[in-house]
């Protein structure tokens, strides 16, 4: 049988290339709107969300796997996010 190992020890295999500039912008006010904080924080596999302490959506780009949850499921208008610049971003490696 196939033994995977625990999600922090594969993620440790992945190499992150940091671009300066953000791929996810939140629209603040529609996040408000739409109370999608909690949401975002609690979908988020690698914790990219944070809710700050004057309500706002706080996000650490750096730490996105790029897996999409977060568009998929956040009310429209809340999210811009695209792939980061090419060559940036997460590469997985297997083994």
């Amino acid at each position: 049988m196939l033994q995977l190992g625990s999600l922090p020890d594969r993620l440790a295999k992945a190499r992150f290339e940091t671009d300066s500039t953000s791929h996810i912008t939140v629209n603040q006010g529609a996040a408000k709107a739409a109370k999608a904080g909690p949401l975002l924080v609690r979908i988020c596999p690698a914790g990219v969300y944070s809710l700050q302490d004057d309500g706002s959506i706080g996000v650490l780009h750096a730490a996105c796997l790029e897996c999409g949850t977060c568009l998929a499921v956040a009310p429209p208008g809340v999210l811009e996010w695209h792939y980061p610049a090419g060559g940036m971003g997460v590469a997985f490696r297997q083994g």
